[in-house]
């Protein structure tokens, strides 16, 4: 190789298109190394023992972090150091930027912030250009989008790891919070009962599906909206394995009795038009969580919403507010679970070594 390098092969094209001067290659430009990397679009991304091992991972940096504002120690802090997680958004967002800043702070890198609100990926650029120049100098990427064309077309192209923040087919970050707020609440992550309600055609519905016959457990549905026909060829395949169930019931009573656990999300999804949300309401009340219809659950069901909630919406505020609600639980588990899918995704030889950290709770918590 020539030891003038730099100058042979700098990007100053300015300097040499304005002294007329063609750039002399001495040779070929050193391939970019390929690099094997697994993307996260949905839950239908990853296999069980993936989840499973997250959930341990999670539970544990959970704890590290519980002792570290009294000893100043989290044996995790320098998982990621060095790493550089991009965050594009498309839509707003408080859980999930915060979660995954803070996160990577917690593992010694850094998130950076990118809207891509005022500009769209594949507008300015191409979306491969973007892919190949963002592969280079991140080692992941997160995107939270209105499309799910967006992120795919991101994953194709991109040589580093590319995370679902939330799109129109899924929101796959939720559900690992979701289920290590069920761990910790139920001790296990399969053989239980959900109930959810409201809209059934959005993301997180369609993710609540994959995620049940994925690992397990039955998953009842009592709402408006129509289901995607690919989220249910996605489902069945899931449960050849997984032997999960999802079963879609007209009221919300028959769907609700003798579940583990009660699901809603909110009824105003970003970008609802304020025209329709009265309509919306109107469709929506029939399948509203109160006490009446919590008290035909199990006796020890909790109730989870993904947040943001509205109270006299999807759920009354005596049941949000309640002795039976975990929503503030697994908000704050968006952090942990995000921090054991990050090491999973950007650093999988780090994270097989963390493994080891220790089984999943055999009990109830009480």
């Amino acid at each position: 190789m020539s030891n003038d390098w730099l100058g042979m092969h700098d990007n100053a094209t300015a300097f040499l298109y304005t002294r007329g001067i063609k750039r002399q290659l001495s040779e070929a430009p050193m391939p970019f190394p390929k690099r094997s990397c697994k993307h996260l679009l949905t839950m239908g991304d990853l296999s069980k023992p993936e989840v499973i091992d997250i959930m341990r991972v999670a539970l544990a940096m959970k704890a590290s972090r519980k002792i570290f504002t009294e000893t100043g120690y989290d044996r995790f802090s320098d998982t990621l150091k060095g790493y550089s997680l991009l965050t594009l958004f498309e839509k707003p967002s408080l859980r999930t930027r915060v979660s995954l800043e803070v996160g990577m702070h917690q593992l010694g890198g850094q998130a950076i912030f990118y809207s891509i609100g005022d500009s769209p990926l594949g507008i300015k650029e191409s979306i491969e250009d973007t892919g190949k120049v963002l592969s280079r100098m991140c080692q992941g990427i997160t995107a939270r989008v209105n499309s799910r064309k967006a992120v795919r077309n991101l994953a194709e192209v991109s040589t580093i790891p590319v995370i679902n923040a939330l799109d129109d087919y899924g929101h796959p970050m939720q559900m690992l919070a979701d289920l290590l707020t069920i761990v910790e609440q139920k001790g296990t992550c399969e053989g239980f009962k959900m109930a959810y309600f409201g809209d059934l055609e959005n993301n997180v519905t369609y993710d609540l599906m994959r995620t049940a016959c994925l690992m397990g457990y039955k998953l009842n549905l009592a709402g408006v909206g129509d289901i995607e026909e690919e989220v249910w060829n996605e489902c069945k395949a899931l449960s050849v394995e997984g032997k999960g169930q999802v079963e879609i019931f007209k009221t919300a009573q028959e769907a609700v009795t003798g579940v583990d656990v009660i699901y809603c999300d909110s009824w105003m999804s970003y970008g609802i038009p304020k025209d329709e949300e009265d309509l919306r309401k109107q469709m929506f009340m029939p399948f509203q969580v109160d006490a009446k219809l919590l008290a035909l659950a199990a006796k020890d069901c909790i109730f989870m919403n993904c947040l943001p909630a509205a109270r006299g919406m999807e759920q009354t505020a005596e049941v949000i507010d309640g002795p039976q609600s975990v929503v503030f639980d697994q908000a704050e588990n968006r952090l942990h679970a995000q921090k054991a899918l990050l090491v999973h995704l950007l650093a999988p030889r780090r994270f097989a070594q963390l493994v080891s950290v220790g089984d999943l709770p055999e009990h109830t918590k009480k």
